[in-house]
């Protein structure tokens, strides 16, 4: 009688040729100590180095552990680890970065957390993350804002452990930007956490820039968010309010006092409302655009090669 697949571990792979290998083997040893089948999903979000070419290796070595993924192109790291939940046959799937800051020892915090709570979802969260401070700050602002607009616990992270069932949930949606964790919440609020080590990036840069960290802070706001549009609807009110008491105070004071209302006073209220006219059609457009593009169903990763 064969044993059952119980963890599918998925990762989400971009220009990490130095890491694969050592993580694999982490990966191995853990679940080799604990005598439980696990499989490791691999998704190659298009790298630029040899990464592939060191999956390809892992994948001969190791036919029956390893599914290997290639995109055609970079979709970023939430879209590269949704594709790999529809590839995932394990009753857990765990999510893990391909850098080897998060240990995969660190697993067996994840497991015993779950074993205490039965929970759908655990998040690993870090006492101090090794990132620069750049790249903590914008990891921070992001989970600031989610926490604040999104009701979410704010403590989240690209290491996760849930159950398969979970997982399954998601795989309906279609929209061509995915946010695993906002997602998931729309699922469960059955959420535990476990601290488990950060440790120094290991090899090469992270691939995450501020230029990347800003872009995916305003698809969030753009996508899972009314805020913008509650922003024009409020901040329209007050601009509204303001405008007419000093245009009152301003005809009042024509009338009384027979004062000139004046040209700089004219151009900078023709200019300062124009800008608001030209803000918030921008916004409007932002949103009209993602619509377009839901509408169109843009795909949210496309599949290059499976082995």
């Amino acid at each position: 009688m064969s044993v059952p697949l119980k963890y599918s571990v998925i990762v989400p792979v971009f220009n990490s040729e130095s890491s694969l290998e050592e993580l694999f083997a982490g990966l191995k040893v853990v679940f080799d100590a604990r005598q439980e089948r696990f499989e490791v999903v691999f998704v190659d979000d298009n790298s630029h180095d040899r990464s592939w070419e060191v999956i390809t290796m892992l994948k001969k070595q190791y036919p029956g552990q390893i599914t290997a993924i290639k995109l055609s192109r970079n979709f970023g790291q939430h879209n590269a680890t949704f594709c790999g939940f529809s590839f995932a046959k394990g009753e857990f799937i765990i999510t893990i970065d391909d850098d080897l800051q998060t240990p995969p020892s660190e697993i067996t915090k994840l497991a015993a957390e779950y074993d205490n709570t039965k929970a759908d979802l655990v998040y690993g969260y870090y006492g101090h993350k090794n990132h620069s401070r750049m790249r903590n700050l914008g990891s921070q602002s992001l989970k600031t804002s989610a926490k604040v607009f999104h009701n979410s616990p704010g403590e989240g992270s690209s290491f996760r452990l849930m159950t398969a069932e979970l997982a399954g949930k998601i795989l309906h949606h279609t929209q061509n930007f995915i946010f695993l964790d906002e997602v998931l919440l729309w699922y469960t609020d059955d959420i535990a956490f476990a601290q488990v080590q950060h440790l120094p990036r290991k090899y090469d840069q992270s691939g995450y820039s501020i230029t990347k960290l800003f872009k995916l802070f305003a698809n969030l706001v753009l996508y899972y968010t009314m805020v913008p549009l509650k922003l024009l609807v409020y901040g329209g009110f007050v601009i509204s309010l303001v405008t007419f008491f000093v245009g009152a105070y301003f005809i009042i004071k024509k009338m009384v006092y027979n004062v000139p209302l004046g040209y700089t006073s004219l151009i900078v209220t023709i200019l300062f409302s124009t800008s608001i006219i030209l803000f918030s059609l921008g916004v409007l457009g932002e949103y009209l655009s993602r619509i377009y593009q839901v509408q169109n169903r843009k795909p949210p990763y496309s599949i290059k090669k499976i082995l």
